[in-house]
């Protein structure tokens, strides 16, 4: 959302780290990745191989729906796993429900010699000097599949691809011939065998493993648990993003409320100039706004219903859906371009508000009852009002704009 954001989110991690006593010795590096669109995953396996190389186990630890589930997926099919391994380790399921993961999933570590160290620089260079016109049809397909899914993109490859046996086709012709007075006779089929790790590949093994998540009282985490725990299986699929969220932004004066769904709401009290609320949510859930004083009615009338779409069901589902706790928040602005902070509406999503310069603001926004309401400073993308297309006349409203798509391990065109 602005020069210098990967910078900016490193810093703020290592913040959060040493606030959580990771810091010094413990703390070896901070990698920014995505795992879903492969961002940053090659860059993480290369550090993997050069700081911990194949001196012990690695596992792979965090909060329940944090996303550890994808990554091992992902290194699972990098140059950090041995390359027989895919064919015989099972995949991690990854469910938007939390504590998913049951077991200890594990797969084996390659083993970093300087030989394979080489030959995988070689093949990221090669592939790094490649622009998109020089991908086959599959490879752009995909590439364009991962471009749906974020904004940040990242290929993932392997450079130890595992020798694959030819095939030979198993001709019985004994079985094929029968009788004129015999009716044809299936021979059944052979079972195939699962494959699975010799002894000589496992004896002195490093595992990466994927552990289930943790679930602490009195986090941020507990109220995000207790959000998904309030949704049914159809309004999850529209509160949880499957491709890459659009920013929404609007310009609100004092005396006006925003409905996200019916989820959250931010009401603006109090102020002496507009000021810009950039929603950070799937796409799928409405946003509507209003003024103040119909604020009550609006969400009487449409909480249930299709204006505001989650919860859905009406007045039967409402009734077992608790209702918005309020909870003021004041900011003071920082500039017409960057934003002060976030208003975190449980797991539904977030806004940003950006005000002019010394501004203040009085605030006052909503989360179901049971769930906690987080104002995140500084935010996370503190200039993302500044994506947004023209506003249209006559409403709060701005034309949404998609941010371009960079990839990082691709040669960049002059077209691009």
């Amino acid at each position: 959302d602005g020069p210098g954001h990967l910078g900016r989110l490193r810093r703020s991690v290592s913040a959060a780290c040493a606030g959580a006593g990771l810091r010094g010795a413990a703390l070896v590096d901070i990698r920014l990745v995505s795992a879903k669109t492969g961002y940053g995953m090659e860059g993480l396996v290369s550090r993997l191989q050069r700081s911990w190389k194949c001196a012990g186990d690695v596992y792979l630890l965090g909060a329940t729906n944090s996303g550890k589930s994808t990554l091992f997926n992902t290194l699972l099919r990098s140059d950090y796993c041995k390359s027989r391994a895919p064919d015989i380790v099972d995949r991690a399921t990854v469910s938007p429900w939390p504590g998913t993961t049951l077991n200890l999933l594990k797969f084996p570590i390659i083993n970093p010699t300087c030989d394979r160290i080489f030959r995988r620089q070689e093949r990221l260079k090669e592939e790094a000097a490649k622009t998109e016109d020089d991908l086959s049809s599959e490879e752009k397909q995909y590439l364009n599949h991962l471009k749906k899914q974020g904004y940040l993109v990242g290929r993932v490859g392997r450079t130890f691809q595992r020798q694959k046996a030819s095939t030979v086709i198993d001709f019985d012709p004994d079985a094929l011939s029968y009788s004129v007075d015999e009716d044809p006779v299936h021979s059944p089929k052979k079972c195939e065998k699962k494959e699975e790790f010799t002894q000589n590949e496992i004896k002195d093994a490093r595992w990466c493993f994927d552990t289930p998540g943790i679930v602490k009282e009195d986090c941020v985490v507990q109220f995000i648990l207790q959000v998904l725990n309030l949704l049914t299986e159809k309004e999850v699929k529209l509160v949880l993003p499957t491709v890459a969220i659009v920013p929404r932004t609007f310009i609100l004066k004092p005396g006006t409320t925003l409905f996200l769904a019916a989820l959250g709401r931010v009401d603006y009290l109090q102020g002496e100039k507009p000021a810009w609320f950039s929603v950070v949510a799937s796409n799928m859930l409405p946003v509507h706004i209003t003024t103040l004083s119909n604020a009550d009615a609006i969400y009487e009338k449409h909480a249930g219903r299709e204006l505001l779409k989650v919860p859905m069901g009406g007045e039967e589902r409402m009734k077992e859906f608790p209702p918005l706790v309020p909870q003021d928040i004041k900011l003071k602005g920082i500039s017409t371009t960057e934003a002060v902070a976030d208003i975190k509406l449980s797991s539904a999503g977030w806004v940003a508000v950006t005000a002019h310069a010394e501004e203040e603001l009085l605030l006052r926004a909503y989360t179901p009852k049971g769930t906690a309401l987080v104002v995140r400073e500084p935010p996370l993308l503190p200039y993302i009002s500044t994506i947004r297309g023209a506003r249209i006349p006559g409403t709060a409203y701005y034309r949404t704009k998609k941010p371009p798509s960079f990839v990082e391990n691709l040669k960049t065109t002059g077209s691009r």
